[in-house]
């Protein structure tokens, strides 16, 4: 069965100010340092758990985390929090929560990770971030598998596609053994870059790497399938015992706002998805976050399970 879930805001709880999303700017990290950065990822940790807990009242059971859980991580080691002992008891504790009811989390981090990047720099930086999130994924206790997905896109085409996949596939292997173990990629949606086709020949066909089909960016850069076709495809790129994961979302041109770029996301979901019989778990990237999710089942009738 087909189940829906949303992205690292609930605004039903960020009412009451529980929210996993406090940071703050560099200048503030180099002024308050490290202990002020402990303190933030503890109290975000102690309200994703709140999270957690929404979700399962709510039947909710698939929620992509939030990377900003600590603040400017890629500046320290995790180990070297004032605060580590207490955030991995609690991250224990979040961890254990998720699989007692049931829950799916997954991590999508930001478009500055570039696995492909001919600047070493650039790669250093998001091997070093893409370990950071799997050791999160690991201090929760959650699998080693693409059932605990890191979602990232190629995000670049520097020296043309061919040449970038092969950049990732190369820095892929460098990658720690828990972090290779989960990280998944998705299609994209700008004409110049890459179509679901593109990352099954390219990365799936070398590296066994699943790929999260994203619809709305497949209705932006369709590639040469239609969106049945992409769909299906994606889908013999997962493992048959881990549930196919995709994102969502509506055109907002469409819907709301004729004036915006087609690549943007509506506040909500305006027509039925389509999953093809397929058994998916869908995120989806709509702005009003899990009210979109509790809109769209009310209007259509699914069954969140």
């Amino acid at each position: 069965m087909t189940n829906l879930g949303y992205c690292c805001i609930n605004i039903e709880l960020r009412k009451d100010k529980i929210t996993t999303n406090r940071g703050m700017i560099k200048r503030t990290f180099h002024e308050r340092g490290i202990a002020y950065a402990s303190e933030l990822a503890l109290n975000n940790i102690r309200d994703l758990i709140e999270i957690i807990k929404w979700n399962y009242k709510n039947d909710i059971t698939l929620y992509r985390m939030s990377s900003d859980i600590f603040p400017w991580m890629s500046e320290y080691e995790l180990k070297d929090l004032p605060d580590y002992k207490k955030i991995s008891i609690l991250l224990n504790g979040a961890g254990h929560l998720a699989r007692k009811y049931g829950q799916r989390l997954t991590f999508h981090p930001g478009h500055f990770n570039v696995l492909a990047s001919t600047n070493q720099s650039v790669v250093d930086k998001t091997i070093r971030e893409l370990d950071q999130h799997a050791e999160i994924m690991d201090l929760m206790g959650l699998p080693e598998t693409h059932y605990a997905a890191i979602n990232i896109h190629v995000n670049t085409t520097q020296g043309g596609k061919q040449e970038c996949l092969a950049r990732f596939r190369r820095n892929f292997k460098l990658l720690k053994p828990s972090t290779q173990a989960r990280l998944v990629v998705e299609n994209d949606d700008k004409q110049s870059q890459y179509a679901v086709e593109d990352l099954y020949d390219g990365l799936y066909a070398h590296l066994n790497i699943p790929i999260t089909f994203d619809y709305h960016h497949h209705w932006c850069h369709p590639g040469s399938l239609d969106q049945e076709a992409a769909l299906r495809l994606a889908a013999k790129t997962w493992h048959r015992s881990i549930k196919q994961l995709c994102h969502y979302s509506s055109a907002k041109c469409v819907y709301e706002d004729e004036s915006v770029m087609n690549r943007a996301h509506a506040d909500y979901i305006y027509d039925p998805i389509d999953d093809y019989g397929l058994d998916l778990d869908i995120e989806i990237e709509a702005k009003a976050k899990e009210k979109a999710v509790q809109r769209y089942l009310k209007q259509y009738t699914l069954e969140c399970v």
